[in-house]
């Protein structure tokens, strides 16, 4: 006689959230450091309460995604390096219970690297992946962000960063009604930079 093995039906955690801000960053080259433009879209009990947007003046001239993104170094040069655009937009991180970008990893990456290169303290916000949301909720495949706003009505003009917050924090809201899986949070990421 075998035992059936007991099936453990635990429902999964479910993210609660009043306050979250949107993340898109579009950069230069390769290096994360590259940022030449950043969006931040806050939304608070439901509501989009803040939309901000700056290009960012890159530690280098090389431009690689122009073909993407359409900013080359002309468009930036007399434009803020990320040290005074930070000034700007941190306290848009003032009070949220995270951080939502599509990919996360990659934007929080950019943000680390620019916080890094400038010694400041990046937000030590957990950060909400709506790549993996996407999945998570609606099983949708391909999760690119052109996949999943068409697959959810919201308008997209792609690769500008304005655009792109926007349409993250709006995938947000929406998973929102049915709940926000735990899972869809990226593992934190230890922060060794030291703060001037």
């Amino acid at each position: 006689m075998t035992k059936k093995k007991k099936v453990n039906k635990r429902k999964p955690d479910f993210v609660q959230f009043k306050r979250f801000a949107a993340i898109d960053f579009e950069t230069a080259d390769y290096g994360r450091d590259s940022a030449c433009a950043v969006a931040v879209v806050v939304a608070e009990e439901g509501d989009i309460i803040c939309k901000e947007y700056t290009l960012i003046r890159p530690p280098r001239k090389e431009f690689i995604f122009s073909y993407l993104h359409g900013i080359t170094w002309r468009d930036v040069k007399d434009k803020p390096a990320f040290g005074e655009v930070w000034k700007k937009i941190r306290k848009q991180f003032t009070g949220i219970d995270f951080v939502a970008a599509h990919n996360a990893s990659f934007d929080r990456g950019v943000l680390h690297a620019c916080c890094g290169k400038f010694g400041i303290k990046p937000p030590a916000s957990e950060y909400l992946c709506t790549m993996k949301l996407s999945r998570r909720v609606w099983g949708i495949r391909p999760t690119k962000l052109s996949d999943v706003c068409r697959h959810l009505s919201i308008p997209l003009q792609h690769h500008d960063a304005a655009s792109d917050a926007l349409a993250c924090a709006k995938i947000v809201l929406e998973a929102s009604e049915k709940g926000i899986p735990a899972s869809a949070l990226l593992k934190k990421r230890p922060s060794n930079i030291s703060v001037l």
